[in-house]
């Protein structure tokens, strides 16, 4: 839910702790995967994405996803820029919503032009990941605080949905994906169970 609103209190749905402090129930936090183990799913899930996005016929990138109105090509750049927005979080101290809503620039036209972006991504993350401090503190996002290991995982699942859309969508234009992720890749990662949710 984006929202839930008890009385005069409200939180973002995407907060499971404050969700549970507003409606008067326990919250157990779930174990959660290691950062670097969770640094490591999230460049599988960028790759997996530029193969996918190089996949993509030039007719398709304007083919809106069943869930919103938006296009492949928002799709597979959204996924790219919500992964950097972690780094970005990090350097910074917050998360602003306006960052995981951009759309993709003009120059960006194609599956391959997203996929080198993508590149572009997977570079400036596996230049942060080695660094001491890379998932330590506390973000302010547009959610709630969030400590990175928090944010660091839900980028990883939010990404790795995104890539698991990304791949039925290919099936529809009746394109096989190319070396997919397989289950290991998302086991340990809180992803819904619906493709669109």
């Amino acid at each position: 839910m984006p929202a839930v609103i008890v009385g005069d209190r409200a939180t973002h749905g995407w907060n499971p702790r404050a969700l549970a402090e507003l409606v008067g129930v326990p919250y157990a936090e779930p174990e959660r995967l290691a950062p670097p183990e969770l640094a490591a799913r999230l460049d599988r899930v960028l790759a997996g994405a530029q193969r996918a996005m190089r996949q993509v016929p030039d007719g398709h990138l304007e083919l809106k996803t069943p869930d919103r109105d938006r296009t492949v090509r928002e799709l597979g750049y959204h996924l790219f820029r919500l992964s950097l927005a972690y780094r970005d979080a990090m350097e910074t101290g917050q998360l602003p919503e306006a960052w995981i809503a951009e759309s993709p620039p003009p120059d960006l036209r194609d599956g391959a032009a997203i996929a080198r972006y993508g590149e572009t991504v997977r570079e400036r993350l596996g230049e942060w990941f080695p660094q001491p401090h890379a998932c330590e503190g506390v973000v302010d996002t547009y959610y709630g605080p969030q400590s990175a290991h928090e944010l660091l995982e839900r980028t990883t699942w939010h990404a790795a949905q995104h890539l698991r859309q990304l791949c039925a969508l290919l099936g529809r234009m009746g394109v096989t994906p190319e070396n997919p992720l397989s289950d290991a890749d998302f086991e340990g990662l809180p992803l819904p169970k619906d493709l669109w949710t």
